[in-house]
C-alpha cells in the first residue's frame, strides 16, 4: 500500500449546508506498506519500505517467514505485479506462492485491510516529513495486529478454507 503526502481522503460528517474541510498536499514522498496477514491466527506480518521493487519484496517475504509458526508453512496469495512475479526473488522454505489471476485485486483479501487501514487511521491527514508518513504507517498497522478478530473477519473467504 502507498503511504504518503498525497494521501487519500474519505467521506466524513458535517452539518447539512456545510462542507467539510479535508488537509490536501501537493508534496510527493512516498513510503509503501508491505503486508501480508492469517485470518485463522488474526495475524500478520508488515514493513514499511521506501520503493516498491524487488528488493522490497524480498524483505517482505523474508519477514512473512519469520512469523510463520514453527513447523507451519504459509501460501501467500499475490497479485501479478513485476516485483512479484520476478524471478530474482529467493523463496523462503515455509513459504509458498500463489497467483491471482491479472486485474482480479478483489479476490485478495488484503487489499480490504488496505481499505480498512486508509479509512480507519490514515485518511484525511497531512504528514508533515518523510518520518512521519513511516510512523503512521507502523501505527495503523501495530493498531490493527492489536485487533485480531478484525483481521479474522476481514480476511476470511469461504472459498479459502481448506477441507470444505
Amino acid at each position: 500500500m502507498r503511504l504518503g503526502q498525497k494521501n487519500s481522503r474519505v467521506r466524513q460528517w458535517a452539518r447539512k449546508g456545510t462542507r467539510p474541510r479535508q488537509p490536501a498536499d501537493l508534496r510527493y514522498q512516498n513510503a509503501y506498506l508491505f503486508g501480508a496477514i492469517c485470518p485463522a491466527r488474526g495475524t500478520g506480518a508488515a514493513i514499511m519500505m521506501p520503493t516498491a521493487d524487488t528488493e522490497a519484496m524480498q524483505a517482505h517475504l523474508d519477514e512473512i517467514a519469520m512469523a510463520v509458526a514453527p513447523g507451519a508453512h504459509a501460501v501467500i496469495l499475490m497479485d501479478q505485479a513485476g516485483w512479484h512475479i520476478t524471478g530474482a526473488l529467493t523463496l523462503p522454505e515455509n513459504l509458498s506462492l500463489l497467483f491471482l489471476p491479472p486485474k482480479s485485486p478483489e479476490l485478495n483479501p488484503v487489499e480490504n485491510i488496505w481499505q480498512y487501514l486508509r479509512q480507519t487511521w490514515l485518511a484525511n491527514r497531512v504528514f508533515d516529513t518523510y518520518d512521519a508518513i513511516l510512523d503512521a504507517g507502523c501505527q495503523a498497522w501495530n493498531n490493527l495486529i492489536a485487533l485480531p478478530d478484525v483481521i479474522t473477519s476481514i480476511g476470511t473467504r469461504g472459498w479459502a478454507k481448506v477441507g470444505q
